[in-house]
């Protein structure tokens, strides 16, 4: 009787263990583990497969007629972005025919990359020149004829006041105004705006399709898979000046009707495509097959949009293996959570320098149909009867050596 238990007890437990991997959608073979942490760039081929939220991500190591799950963190490569403001001090106010000076003294001697001006004036086109000195004898110049511009009226609420250049050290900058009327800066602040360690992967967008509809120029965007996108640019070859509202948004689901399919978009980011800046917009990694972007026309007449290009950071999984096995990325799971790891509340004892393991080919994972194995853990009355039985036997069992006693 003994032996009958344990025997089915050994069935469970494997059943168990072997369902987790069942239970997914694909999976990918691991290789080259020699050391306790490693890590694991997700190729592009995944993303098209995970869910959105990517918690369905597991990494589960076959041991004969075990399996172990081996813990991870998800590491999205964005870097770190700061953004350091250093003191300085405005010396002397003047003007002359070119326009008006603006001199101010640094207090520290470090690397500044950017001057952000709060003017007062609402509609303002100006040309800046910037200068650097250590001396006050000898000017260098850092931007030439750089535009700073400001509309307000009924259709646009636009400025643009930030002078960003090549990192530079001096002690003293000067900015020239070239406007005949004085500018009425309320603040100015000098700081070094910057991203380290940041890693992308580049995306061109392999269709896309331009209509006009309403005063608006709607751009759609296919990659033709899902992939984490986190930065588009947008090109636009107009010889004049355009400062017009635009709104990015996302491909968040899709319903097939009578008519065709119906899209469901979601708003990632606004702002507005302006001829003086890049047109280069940032948003929250997410997971997408199609972009739409809207650009608001007015009663202009609709921009010259040639295409787009995006990126997407870098996602790679830090893992930490404890026995040999052989392991597999597992994922593909509708409804899954977001796993529990203690190394998550452990950071700091993560290695700095982890070697990337290798991904093999994405596998669909087969699964067993008919057999009573599957569905026995998948019904929950099913397992409730294993345990009853279970419990009922253990029962048996106690009593037999009750009687004997």
């Amino acid at each position: 009787m003994k032996n009958k238990l344990l025997f089915f007890l050994g069935f469970l437990f494997c059943a168990v263990s072997f369902a987790q991997l069942d239970t997914y959608a694909h999976k990918m073979a691991l290789s080259g583990i020699q050391d306790q942490w490693h890590k694991v760039q997700l190729p592009d081929v995944l993303f098209g497969e995970v869910a959105q939220e990517m918690n369905d991500l597991r990494i589960y190591g076959v041991v004969d007629s075990d399996t172990i799950e081996a813990p991870y963190l998800l590491h999205i490569a964005s870097g770190e972005k700061f953004r350091k403001r250093v003191d300085f001090e405005l010396l002397n106010v003047a003007s002359n025919a070119k326009g008006h000076y603006f001199t101010y003294k640094v207090n520290t001697l470090e690397d500044l990359n950017q001057i952000k001006l709060d003017i007062a004036n609402e509609n303002y086109d100006w040309k800046v020149v910037l200068e650097g000195s250590q001396n006050q004898d000898e000017w260098f110049t850092i931007l030439n004829d750089y535009r700073i511009v400001a509309i307000k009226n009924a259709q646009t609420d636009y400025s643009f006041s930030e002078l960003n250049f090549s990192n530079s050290a001096y002690r003293y900058y000067r900015l020239l105004i070239k406007n005949a009327e004085k500018p009425n800066i309320r603040a100015a602040k000098i700081s070094v705006d910057d991203e380290i360690n940041a890693k992308y992967r580049e995306y061109t967008a392999t269709y896309t399709s331009i209509h006009e509809e309403d005063k608006q120029t709607i751009l759609d965007i296919d990659f033709k898979r899902r992939l984490p996108i986190s930065m588009l640019r947008i090109d636009v070859q107009n010889d004049v000046d355009y400062y017009r509202p635009v709104v990015i948004s996302y491909l968040a689901d899709s319903t097939q009707t009578e008519k065709g399919w119906r899209y469901g978009y979601r708003n990632l980011s606004s702002g507005t495509l302006s001829s003086i800046e890049d047109n280069t917009f940032s948003f929250k990694s997410t997971l997408t097959q199609k972009l739409r972007v809207t650009v608001q026309n007015h009663d202009n007449e609709p921009l010259n949009i040639e295409g787009a290009s995006a990126k997407g950071y870098v996602h790679e999984l830090l893992v930490r293996f404890t026995k040999p096995a052989s392991y597999y990325l597992a994922f593909g799971k509708a409804n899954a959570t977001k796993p529990q790891y203690d190394i998550a509340q452990a950071g700091s004892q993560i290695p700095t320098n982890l070697s990337s393991l290798s991904l093999g080919d994405m596998q669909d994972i087969p699964k067993k149909g008919t057999k009573l194995v599957s569905p026995l853990f998948e019904n929950k009355f099913w397992l409730w009867a294993v345990m009853a039985i279970v419990i009922l036997m253990l029962a048996g069992i106690t009593l037999r050596m009750i009687q004997k006693k």
